[in-house]
Parts: structure tokens; C-alpha cells; sequence
């Protein structure tokens, strides 16, 4: 074995000197060359061959002489300083110098490398299998293995519904933590998937890793009681945590927002705490260092607070655009409260008291609040009438989908493999499933032989069945998007009523932003809707719903296993459907309709509309507007109304039933048909209207108040062709004036005075009409007789 040792070339590595940390040693890392060398035919996955041992023993042999030759008080240390977690490149210069038999002296230096492996001489990093595919490693290991878990695993594989690809990605997920941690596939917990995700993936979960997980957990490895999923997700954070999520410089501030924020957690939801923390550390305080850093105070220059008022108008996109804030009033509220909760608290706590400032924020900086509110008011009501006449397309268009695609799987499961088969008139081939998609082994896979798109049509039609069962009951019940996917199949009751016996179905709300739990009678659209969610989900699961546990990413908890009804398939198990997957239903099925708002741009709906539209419509049919805010949740009256959109045809109805209303309550004898006489009155007055200098004005029926003095009379409407006469009448009047000056007559003077005034005033007014144009002349109305 020293002659094979001597043999080894020396191989120059571009690795750093200084050792550095990695996984920890294993039994024979303090073994000698000879030792180590000596040490793998007692290995179980030790081939048989004779040429085979030879072979390992020789590359083996390679490597520790290339390990030796690197600084290190054992070889896994040695293994680190050489750098061999950055993959096989330090193998060419082993065969650099054997051009006729490069193929086998890298095969020999391979198959070194694998018994060194499995003997735990090195472990290797998780960065060196980004380079090494380990095939006929994890065959040796599994080989190995004394006991039957590799056995059970795969059992549990089948069990879970997983392929055989997607079993062989989980197989080599957990050959790849056996080899680094050194650990059997018993030994092996949460934290080691945590660092395998970390070093793959980051926040991502590498292919396979899921699947373990499950795997591991049948056969009692990890805790029953958890998912990978559910690991993952955290849960709602300290107060100090959501601070540091933002950089602050000053240690001061960041020690006064963690306080502040500890007073507040108490009286707020998690959603709320998170979204204040985001305000106060992020939006305020870390612009204001942003303008000017090393400030640790919270007394703020004029310049700094004016500075950060106005850089708040604005907010930049991710695609660059700048564009306005529409919640600035709200962060400036927000931070006005901050201040003057630290004046109140100051007057008890003698912390608070040393922090006490004057608010940046003055009263009048909000003075645009209402007006904002009344603007974001408006448009949503813009919203709502846009969207409102085309609901029932986009319904049409979710239904038309849902039995367009499970029509299409009903074909294409009936299709034998690789044959062709015609649904809606095209035509489509049945192609074997695609082993890296998600939900297991029974997806059915079509290719549309004119287009070469691969449609995996057991996908398309869950889709399209989630998106139309998500518009329905969107649309029928006005829940919010949190209500419906909390909806489980313990939530529809019966009520009888008492007066007639009948037994009417409800749905039951579970408290959700109100904290108000409410009943909805649900109507017979409705009930068909969830009748087919549950017809479903018992066809797919042995005939109940099954338990499957719920994560509210607003308040970061997972809620008990229970039947949701809006759950789908998620790998190997079941998982409620996230917020974000609702909306890309949504978007999905708009994009099938081609809707476009009366901009022409593509038409987008969000949950909250269907739940404003549910409002509108209710209250327009007849429903009182307080019994509508019970359905709804709300407590305050103003929250529905501010829901309710008047459409202009709405406003004509219901002002003519008004009017009918109205009339109906006065004497039949004020509505009567005129006799020809009243009607022959009523026309001549218009002719006995007509003065000198144009028409009088003056209601049908009542007497002349000026003893047709109309040169002073307000109701005159002067006629443009007697200006030239009201010019005279002026002049008249002013010689008048004159003369009556002259003679002493003072009362005479008065009197006139008060009618040149009057006549200038109309002449400035006809002047007026003239350059603004004549009113339009509409003439007297003639009654019809039938």
C-alpha cells in the first residue's frame, strides 16, 4: 500500500490555505493512510470483484495522497483546505499525465472517492454534490443499510401516491444529509433539512425535499405532527424582530420603537402590529436617517420633518415609476400618534417623559384626509359600476372552462396512451404523464398535436373547477377572501323555522376582521355551489372531507386540522388554498375572457369587489341597508353605505317612484286634465306678459306689484331689440334728473335716480346675454288631448 501511496502525482489546488469550519469529523479521520486504506474492505458496499477492490483501493490511495499534502490535523479538515467540496476538478490532474486511459484512471479515482465516502473518512459538504451526481453512491449506500428503512421508505412513497421519480429525488435528498452529517436515515431531524434547504435553495425547498420529509415522518423519524410547510412557515415574530427588519442606525431609536411597540402589542392584532412596524421603523424613521443620518432624536429639525413630508407623496415602483403615496395620510396619522402617545405616557413614566418632542406632523398636515377618503370613495365606486355589468361574463366564461377542461379530462382518461382522441372538435393525443409534475403518478397528460403545447389536463381542469367554485361563492355569500377559505364543511347548519316548520340551510362565518361571528342564509345558488366542493372532495378521499390545517399569514398561525372546503392536492397531501393562489385563479379566468374597462385596459377583479358588487345588488333589490351590514359584519352603518354604488338608471327609477309615492298621497283633484277654458287662461296670460321693452315675468296668476312701473321691476326680461329704446329711456331719464336738480324738486330727483340705476343695471345685463350668446327659447307647452 506505500508503493501505491508514493505513486500518487503531486496536484497543485488553487484552495485556500487557512482551514475553515464544515461538517463534523467522523471515527476514522484521525487514521493514517494505511489505516483508512486498510479499514474499507470491511465495508458491506466493498465490491466483490477482485479487479474492482483493486481499483478502489488504488484511487483511494490517490486521493489521501492528495489530501496529505494539505495542512490539516485530519482529513476532513484536510478535505476543506484542498477545496474538495467545490466539485471533481482536482481529478484532471490525476489524469493529465494518462491520455490512452484517462476514461479508467478517472473511474479509478471515482471509485476511491465513494469508499472513502461511505466510510466516513471525509463528509463531504452540500456544495460538493452541486457538482457530483452521486448515482452509484446512493446505490452502495442503500445497499448497505443493515435494516429495511430504505425499504419502508419506499413503501411509504407509494403509499403517499409519489412516482418513481419523485421517490428517487426524495431517496437521494436524504442520501445527501446521511453522507454530510455522518447520521443513519434514523438519526437524521428538522434541523438537518433546515441546513440542506439553506445550502440548495435558500428560502426555496429543493425538488425532493418535501417528500422526505412525509417519508420520514410515516415511518417515525420526524414528528408526526408536522409538516414541512407548516415548519417553514414562522410564526408571528417579537416585537424585536420586526423592528430589525429595517436598517436603523441609531440604537436609541431602535430601543424606543421595540418599547413603544411592546405598549401597543397588547391592544392590536398581530396584522396590525406588523403593519405599524413597517410605518414607524421602516417608512418614517429609516427615510429620516435617510436625510439625515446620525439623528437620535426624535425632536427633528424644521428642514428634516418638511423633507420627509414631502418625500412621503411619492413612492417608486418596482419597475421605477414614480407615482402618488395613496396611504401618506395614513403613515402621517400613524406617526402623529406615535408622538402624542409619547406625551400622555410622559406625564406617568419618566422614560417616555425624556422622549417627549414636538409632533412633525401638525393638524393641518391631515387636512386631506376626508378629502382622500372621498376620493378613493369615488373610485371605488368607479370600480364597481365598471365591473358590475360584466359579473355575469366573467361567470359565464369560469363555467364555460370548468366544462370545457373536465370534458376534456373525461376524454383523455378514456384515450388509450399515444393515441388521439377529439373533444370540442380538436383534436388531441394522450402522452405519458410528466414525471416532475406535482400530484403524483395518476396526472393525465394531453398534447394538442396542431399547436405542440403539452397541456397536463388533470392541472388545467382543478383549476378551472377552483376559479369557478371561488367567482360563485364570492358572489353569492359577500364574504371576504379570508371568510371563504376559512369555510369548512362544519359550517353549514340547518334552522327550522318556527312559525312554518321549514328548514332552511345557513352558512356559518367564523369571526374573521370584525371578530363577529355571523349566519348567511344561503340561497339555492349557493347551496349548489358548495354541494359540488363537497361532492368533490368526499369522490377523492373515501367518501369525507378531509382535516387538513390552515395557515392565516395575517396573524401567522396555523389553525387546527379541520374540513376546509376549498382545499386542493399539494404534493403528496392536501393544503387549503392561499390568498395568492385565489387571485391567480382570478387572473387566470380574466385572461380568458378578454374583459377591458372603459379605458381599454385589461379588466382586473379582486375578491373585495365581488363583495361590494354582492352590496350593491342586495340593496338595490329591496334589502335594508342595516339588515345588509349584518350579512356583511359590519358594525358601523357608514362602512356598508360606503359599499353601495348609484347607478344613473337607478337614480331616474327611484326618483320617479318617489314622485308617483308622492303623488299618490295628494288630492286626485290637483292632478286633473284642465278644461279648454283653464288651458285658453293659461295661454293668454303669456300673451298679456308682453311690455314695451320686452316680457314680463311674472307667475301665471298674479297681479302687476310695480303698478307697471317695469323699468324698475326685477322680473323684466328686456328684449335685445328694444336696446336702442332702453338707451333713450336712460338718456331721458338722466336729462330728467337734470332738469329736476335745477328746479329743486328733491323728491323727483330720488325717485328718478332709483330708476336710471335700475335701467343701467339691465342694460349691463343685456349687454351681458349678447356676448355670452341668446338663451334658447323653448316656447309654451302644448297639451295633447287623447
Amino acid at each position: 500500500m506505500t508503493a501505491v501511496l508514493a505513486a500518487a502525482p503531486e496536484v497543485q489546488h488553487a484552495a485556500s490555505a487557512a482551514p475553515h469550519a464544515g461538517p463534523a469529523v467522523g471515527p476514522a479521520d484521525g487514521l493514517s493512510a494505511e489505516q483508512v486504506l486498510a479499514l474499507l474492505p470491511g465495508h458491506p458496499a466493498f465490491p466483490t470483484s477482485v479487479s474492482h477492490r483493486r481499483r478502489q483501493l488504488r484511487g483511494a490511495a490517490v486521493v489521501l495522497r492528495w489530501l496529505s499534502g494539505h495542512p490539516g490535523s485530519g482529513w476532513q479538515q484536510r478535505w476543506c483546505n484542498a477545496g474538495g467540496d467545490a466539485g471533481l476538478g482536482w481529478v484532471d490532474g490525476f489524469v493529465a499525465d494518462a491520455p490512452g486511459t484517462r476514461g479508467h484512471k478517472r473511474a479509478e479515482v471515482t471509485a476511491g472517492l465513494r469508499g472513502l465516502l461511505l466510510n466516513g473518512v471525509v463528509r463531504p459538504g452540500y456544495g460538493f454534490f452541486r457538482h457530483y451526481k452521486p448515482g452509484t453512491l446512493i446505490t452502495q449506500i442503500i445497499a448497505a443499510d443493515a435494516t429495511d428503512t430504505f425499504e419502508r421508505l419506499k413503501q411509504t412513497a407509494v403509499e403517499l401516491g409519489a412516482n418513481d421519480h419523485q421517490h428517487n429525488d426524495a431517496r437521494v435528498t436524504i442520501a445527501k444529509m446521511v453522507l454530510h452529517t455522518g447520521r443513519g436515515v434514523d438519526q437524521l431531524t428538522v434541523e438537518d433539512f433546515d441546513d440542506y434547504r439553506s445550502a440548495f435553495h435558500g428560502r426555496r425547498i429543493p425538488t425532493g425535499t418535501v417528500l422526505a420529509w412525509d417519508m420520514l415522518r410515516a415511518i417515525g423519524v420526524l414528528p408526526a405532527d408536522s409538516s414541512m410547510r407548516q415548519h417553514l412557515r414562522r410564526g408571528p415574530q417579537t416585537t424585536t424582530q420586526l423592528v430589525d427588519r429595517y436598517p436603523i442606525q441609531s440604537a436609541k431609536i431602535r430601543h424606543l420603537l421595540i418599547r413603544y411597540l411592546d405598549e401597543r402589542r397588547p391592544a392590536v392584532d398581530y396584522s396590525t402590529l406588523r403593519s405599524l412596524a413597517a410605518t414607524l421603523a421602516g417608512t418614517f424613521w429609516v427615510e429620516i436617517e435617510r436625510l439625515h443620518p446620525g439623528l437620535d432624536t426624535l425632536h427633528l429639525p424644521a428642514n428634516v420633518a418638511e423633507a420627509w413630508k414631502l418625500s412621503l407623496a411619492t413612492v417608486t415602483g418596482k419597475d421605477g415609476r414614480v407615482r402618488e403615496r395613496r396611504s401618506r395620510f395614513d403613515v402621517m396619522g400613524q406617526v402623529r400618534t406615535f408622538y402624542l402617545d409619547i406625551a400622555e405616557w410622559a406625564t406617568e413614566d419618566p422614560f417616555w417623559a425624556a422622549w417627549a418632542a414636538p409632533c412633525p406632523v401638525r393638524r393641518g398636515d391631515t387636512d386631506g384626509t376626508s378629502r382622500s377618503k372621498q376620493k378613493n370613495l369615488a373610485e371605488m365606486h368607479q370600480r364597481v359600476r365598471e365591473r358590475m355589468p360584466l359579473l355575469l361574463d366573467l361567470v359565464n366564461a369560469a363555467d364555460a372552462h370548468r366544462v370545457f377542461t373536465e370534458g376534456l379530462l373525461q376524454a383523455a382518461t378514456a384515450a388509450a396512451m399515444d393515441s388521439d382522441f377529439v373533444h370540442d372538435g380538436l383534436t388531441y393525443r394522450r402522452t405519458t404523464s410528466d414525471p416532475r409534475t406535482r400530484g403524483g403518478p395518476d396526472q393525465v397528460m394531453a398534447l394538442n398535436p396542431a399547436t405542440g403545447q403539452k397541456i397536463n389536463v388533470t392541472r388545467e381542469e382543478d383549476d378551472a373547477f377552483w376559479a369557478w367554485a371561488i367567482i360563485e361563492t364570492l358572489r353569492h355569500s359577500g364574504v371576504r377572501i379570508e371568510e371563504l377559505l376559512e369555510l369548512t364543511h362544519l359550517a353549514l347548519v340547518s334552522y327550522q323555522l318556527p312559525s312554518t316548520g321549514e328548514t332552511v340551510p345557513l352558512l356559518q362565518i367564523v369571526p374573521s376582521k370584525t371578530n363577529e361571528e355571523r349566519l348567511l342564509l344561503v340561497s339555492p345558488e349557493l347551496a349548489s355551489v358548495l354541494a359540488c366542493i363537497i361532492s368533490r372532495l368526499r369522490h377523492r378521499h373515501g367518501g369525507s372531507v378531509p382535516l387538513v390545517a390552515r395557515y392565516d399569514h395575517y396573524e401567522a398561525v396555523t389553525g387546527p386540522p379541520l374540513p376546509h372546503l376549498f382545499q386542493r392536492r399539494w404534493g403528496t397531501g392536501q393544503q387549503v388554498l392561499s390568498t395568492q393562489t385565489v387571485r391567480n385563479l382570478l387572473n387566470a379566468t380574466l385572461a380568458r375572457t378578454d374583459l377591458r374597462d372603459l379605458a381599454g385596459r385589461p379588466l382586473h377583479f379582486t375578491p373585495h369587489d365581488f363583495r361590494r358588487i354582492f352590496t350593491t345588488e342586495a340593496v338595490s333589490n329591496g334589502l335594508p341597508v342595516h339588515i345588509a351590514a349584518k350579512i356583511l359584519g359590519h358594525r358601523n352603518i357608514n362602512t356598508t353605505q360606503h359599499y353601495l354604488v348609484i347607478f344613473q338608471d337607478e337614480l331616474v327609477r327611484t326618483y320617479r317612484a318617489f314622485l308617483d309615492q308622492r303623488r299618490a298621497t295628494r288630492p286626485a283633484a290637483e292632478y286633473r286634465e284642465p278644461t279648454d277654458a283653464e288651458w285658453q287662461e293659461f295661454q293668454q296670460h303669456f300673451e298679456l306678459r308682453k311690455v314695451e321693452l320686452g316680457t314680463c315675468a311674472r307667475p301665471y296668476g298674479s297681479p302687476c306689484r310695480h303698478e307697471h312701473s317695469c323699468i324698475r321691476c326685477p322680473v323684466l326680461r328686456v328684449d335685445p331689440k328694444q336696446r336702442p329704446r332702453l338707451v333713450e329711456i336712460i338718456r331721458n331719464l338722466a336729462d330728467r334728473i337734470g332738469e329736476a336738480k335745477r328746479n329743486g324738486w328733491h323728491g323727483e330727483v330720488q325717485g328718478l335716480q332709483v330708476s336710471l340705476a335700475e335701467a343701467e343695471k339691465k342694460l349691463v345685463s343685456l349687454d351681458r346675454r349678447a356676448t355670452t350668446g341668446e338663451p334658447t327659447l323653448l316656447g309654451i307647452p302644448i297639451i295633447r288631448h287623447t
